[in-house]
């Protein structure tokens, strides 16, 4: 399963996706939307996002039940 987390510095919720997803086993590669305009230009007010197998599944802030869901599903 590929994981990855749209991240920036200094974003608190940001740090608590991390945290979460790492409860669940997952060690998401980390982007920092600030090194890429595209990025930044696309995700600017809405970090941090999950994207898991090529697909977004969480902007903003991601929900534990529907994490643990996805995790059962797809596990």
């Amino acid at each position: 399963m590929s994981v990855i987390l749209y991240t920036r510095q200094g974003c608190h919720l940001c740090d608590e996706a991390l945290s979460l997803l790492m409860q669940y086993g997952l060690t998401p590669e980390i982007v920092d939307i600030d090194t890429d305009a595209d990025l930044q230009k696309q995700f600017t007010t809405c970090v941090p996002v999950v994207q898991v197998d090529g697909k977004i599944r969480f902007r903003g802030k991601v929900n534990e039940v529907l994490l643990r869901r996805l995790l059962e599903k797809l596990g």
